[in-house]
């Protein structure tokens, strides 16, 4: 993995940006030698794991009654009523 200086990489974005696209290389990014990223190709996404997660978590039956309830006890505010003196 090739290491950059910040100050290298700011100068350089865009070919770093191709380099991660087109080859899938990765940089570590470093700020007075001391490394503090590492810019690489993002991993591929889908909606398996938001799938999985609802799977795994079922809506809330009650939910919907409390938010009725909490409604209920709201005092709606008229927005052409000014509060201020």
């Amino acid at each position: 993995m090739t290491e950059l200086s910040a100050t290298e990489a700011a100068r350089r974005f865009s070919d770093l940006l191709d380099a991660v696209e087109h080859r899938g290389e990765s940089f570590v990014i470093s700020r007075q030698g001391t490394p503090v990223a590492v810019v690489g190709p993002a991993k591929p996404r889908s909606g398996r794991a938001l799938k999985r997660y609802l799977n795994d978590h079922p809506p809330d039956e009650a939910w919907a009654q409390d938010l009725r309830e909490l409604r209920a006890v709201l005092l709606m505010e008229d927005p052409r009523r000014q509060t201020d003196p």
